[in-house]
């Protein structure tokens, strides 16, 4: 068996058990309610079923029976773009609700599985559920996404990133206004020293930076343009929050459920806009561009009155 131990965040509070620990977790919503149906959920010592509210600040005991290896299962998805695609890379405008790749308690949707699913063949080395992956998105978190279909291009892929010779640009959302409105966040990141399903800003972390320039600020919110150099996990989701800027619609980093609800969101407002590097085949430096999805750009009409 494994087990999580962990207070119900503030921003969870009132949620159903499985909707909750799909958040919090990274679970599907449909594994997260076996656990409950199998007992394997309470909160300050009672066992709840899937359908019980949780209530914010207490404490959730969770375990489950580890299921089989991961693997890439062949599944449709429409929303699924396909930016740009050759023999030896595609690039992916990933929808949210969808992960980069399979893992252990995930049984949803998957970037390589809508690939396999669209006939994509990917031949490149690593673990066979990771295929071509060089790089991910929280499975919240929409935006572009390359993909290597050849080993030649997954080395020359994975060297970039590794370099930081990959430009990645996101939009965010975050609550207040950031001061100064245009900075560096440069804090390491590592594990929560007390959540083990969270990252925070830690003396021990790995070395971490992000650049922000605000877009747009409305009454309570800012839309800022983010620059990585890393791409620790969480990156921009912990680096906002430790400056009192949680993401819009992120519960499990401080985000104000009012005002989530109130824009209509059920992530946070984070989007992959823009991605650049050097072509791994003909050294040429492309770039590309996603649009909005439509339940980000509601959440904007909403901050501007529209």
């Amino acid at each position: 068996m494994e087990s999580r131990s962990l207070p119900v965040p503030d921003g969870l509070d009132g949620a159903r058990v499985d909707a909750a620990l799909a958040k919090m977790l990274g679970f599907s919503r449909t594994f997260a309610a076996e656990m409950a149906e199998a007992g394997g959920v309470t909160m300050d010592g009672r066992t709840l079923a899937k359908s019980d509210k949780l209530r914010g600040g207490a404490w959730l005991e969770v375990s489950w029976a580890p299921k089989e290896e991961p693997r890439v299962i062949p599944v449709d998805v429409p929303e699924l773009g396909i930016a740009y695609d050759d023999d030896d890379i595609v690039v992916v405008d990933k929808p949210s609700g969808v992960a980069a790749h399979p893992s252990l308690g995930w049984e949803g949707p998957t970037v390589l599985g809508a690939l396999a699913a669209g006939g994509f063949r990917i031949a490149t080395t690593g673990a066979a559920e990771r295929q071509g992956v060089v790089h991910r998105l929280d499975v919240g978190t929409s935006g572009l996404m390359v993909v290597a279909k050849t080993e030649r291009a997954y080395v020359a892929l994975k060297r970039a990133f590794k370099e930081r010779e990959v430009e990645k640009i996101y939009h965010a959302v975050v609550q207040g206004h950031p001061d100064p409105l245009v900075g560096t966040i440069d804090a390491p990141i590592g594990r929560h020293p007390s959540h083990s399903w969270k990252f925070a800003v830690t003396h021990d972390g790995k070395d971490s930076v992000t650049h922000y320039e605000t877009l747009e600020a409305f009454p309570g919110a800012s839309l800022l343009e983010i620059h990585l150099e890393t791409g620790r996990t969480h990156q921009i989701r912990v680096h906002m929050a430790a400056h009192r800027h949680p993401c819009v619609g992120d519960p499990l980093y401080g985000a104000d459920p009012t005002l989530s609800a109130r824009l209509g969101l059920t992530r946070q407002w984070l989007h992959a806009r823009e991605l650049s590097f050097e072509h791994p085949t003909t050294g040429e430096w492309v770039t590309f561009t996603s649009d909005y999805p439509a339940d980000l750009a509601h959440a904007l009409d909403v901050l501007r009155g529209d």
